[in-house]
């Protein structure tokens, strides 16, 4: 298995329903969360498809606008902060901080890949305590490439001086793991509640249930 564990920041090790609340006061549906994040994500595979990069920031609030616009509500900028704010203010999975231990007590190498900014990234895990786990924090921003495309898979393995093949990508999204796959990774997809896999993709070299079962498996 790969000396080096890449993990995805959002859902994978973040718990973004912490945002639930904010959303159920602008829209009276928790539910929004959901769409909005799934709009989200259609709109930077959108970008990097056409190849028109613009900051995960910036496609959160555009996504945010959609959203609204398709609910019906009209939102302030202080509502449009509010979310993408609390973007930075998420709260680590319960079983997150242990498992790292685990795994960096196990001496395995740990990075994070996130399509958020490095500054963001940073406010993330720092907020959720975790930072420190990782030797390092990279972002798709420095390639101009979102995730799933190749580059900054690429980038992440050359920035850690390791070939792609021995790179554990984790995360709790089948579009990433596609991504990492087709870059020549290893992956992992840690099957969160909701989450499934992509039946046409190729699959994981690991499936589990959360970072815990993670830690289990590699350090067996």
């Amino acid at each position: 298995m790969a000396p080096v564990c890449l993990f995805d920041v959002n859902e994978t090790l973040l718990d973004l329903a912490a945002l639930d609340g904010e959303f159920e006061r602008l829209f009276g549906d928790r539910g929004a969360r959901v769409t909005w994040f799934g709009q989200l994500l259609q709109s930077a595979m959108v970008a990097t498809i056409t190849d028109r990069y613009t900051d995960f920031g910036a496609v959160g609030r555009a996504a945010l606008d959609m959203t609204a616009a398709r609910l019906g509500v009209e939102l302030s900028d202080e509502d449009r902060e509010a979310v993408v704010g609390g973007m930075t203010r998420l709260p680590a999975h319960p079983e997150v901080p242990a498992a790292l231990r685990r795994l960096a007590e196990g001496g395995l190498r740990l990075a994070a890949l996130t399509n958020s900014t490095e500054r963001v990234a940073r406010a993330q895990l720092e907020h959720a305590g975790i930072i420190d786990a990782f030797e390092a924090v990279l972002s798709a921003d420095a390639v101009h490439r979102l995730k799933p495309a190749p580059e900054p898979y690429r980038m992440a393995a050359t920035r850690l001086g390791v070939d792609p093949a021995d790179v554990l990508l984790v995360a709790a999204h089948a579009w990433d793991v596609a991504g990492a796959r087709a870059a020549g990774c290893q992956a992992a997809f840690v099957a969160r509640p909701g989450k499934v896999l992509d039946p046409l993709a190729d699959p994981p070299d690991l499936v589990v249930t959360d970072l815990d079962d993670l830690a289990t498996r590699l350090l067996a």
